[in-house]
């Protein structure tokens, strides 16, 4: 009877063991870890969840996977999200972090963006939301009403810089979030400044626009947004070229000619007077801040610096601008541009 006994707390005991090496022995082994994350899709399920891991050879015993997750009950209720695995990770621990949904959020970044179907198209590269859902909501002047934009300024609301946000955010998340950001960064010091110079906070956005694509020297942009303020206060046309180029929309384009100035768009601002109807590309901080910190002086005209430094010759009369501006163009027929 006693050898019956210990027969069967071996069996019992070897059971138990098998069962431990199942839960707690490392079972995740990550080979890239370039490539450390599970993406679960918003309506997976376990099977999906299996062929996931299955596709990243993450699990060293897919077998004891599917055990441990059936006696912890994973299965039935499977959270999408960003999770990160790493090598040595249990069954339990993999199981618990599944679980739990606690997922590593995305640092999303979105920078010298144009047009909204490159912003959707950006935004589409890192989070798990289609650019096309996310672009319908941008085109969506109904939508887009309650928070204060419509689709030709809406641009406006997005602030390059780094994000996180959880990797299955909606469309619609992502733009009230935006929506939040772009209030945060509006205090009341900011909205004070653009009352002073008379402008809404999207034009402010909008000539912050025109500014960025003139310079990407940041000291200099506070003294060009004054020469674009100084025409605006004249009822002067803003005769930005990098307006022409966005209204083409060829981006390629290095040299303005006088047969670009033909186009009929409002974003032609040698045709029409005052800002054109929305941003020409996403405006950083620092733009937005040169312009309303503007620099107050008599200038009314630049040119591009024949030496191609990136800086700007300024000018308080179109003679001396004319000057300016057959010495750059003497610079570019130098270097063969031409368009």
């Amino acid at each position: 009877m006693w050898a019956g006994v210990f027969v069967l707390l071996l069996v019992i005991g070897g059971i138990g063991y098998v069962a431990y090496e199942r839960i707690y022995q490392p079972n995740v082994e990550v080979a890239d870890p370039n490539r450390n994350f599970l993406l679960i899709p918003t309506g997976a399920d376990f099977d999906d969840v299996i062929n996931l891991l299955h596709e990243k050879k993450a699990l060293k015993d897919e077998a004891s996977f599917r055990w441990t997750a059936g006696r912890m009950k994973y299965g039935s209720d499977v959270k999408p999200g960003r999770y990160k695995l790493r090598s040595g990770m249990s069954n339990r621990e993999l199981v618990q972090l599944l679980r739990s949904g606690r997922q590593t959020p995305v640092k999303l970044v979105f920078n010298n963006i144009r047009t909204t179907r490159e912003l959707a198209d950006r935004i589409g590269q890192q989070l798990e939301l289609e650019p096309d859902a996310l672009l319908h909501l941008l085109e969506d002047n109904d939508y887009l009403q309650p928070l204060g934009f419509n689709a030709g300024n809406v641009l406006a609301m997005f602030l390059p810089d780094t994000y996180e946000f959880y990797w299955n955010t909606s469309a619609d998340q992502f733009l009230q979030r935006m929506k939040k950001e772009y209030a945060k960064f509006w205090n009341a010091s900011r909205q004070q400044k653009a009352k002073r110079i008379g402008l809404q906070q999207v034009e402010v956005s909008i000539l912050a626009s025109i500014v960025q694509q003139e310079t990407n020297r940041n000291d200099e942009k506070p003294i060009i947004a004054g020469v674009y303020l100084n025409r605006l206060k004249k009822g002067m046309r803003l005769d930005a070229d990098p307006t022409l180029v966005y209204a083409l929309g060829d981006f390629t384009i290095t040299r303005v000619l006088n047969i670009h100035k033909t186009i009929d768009s409002p974003y032609n601002t040698y045709l029409y007077a005052g800002l054109p109807p929305g941003p020409i590309c996403l405006p950083t901080s620092a733009s937005i801040d040169a312009v309303l910190n503007y620099q107050a002086h008599n200038y009314y005209y630049f040119c591009a610096r024949d030496d191609f430094s990136g800086y700007h010759a300024f000018a308080a009369t179109y003679v001396q601008h004319l000057v300016n501006a057959r010495r750059f163009q003497k610079a570019l027929d130098r270097r063969g541009i031409r368009n």
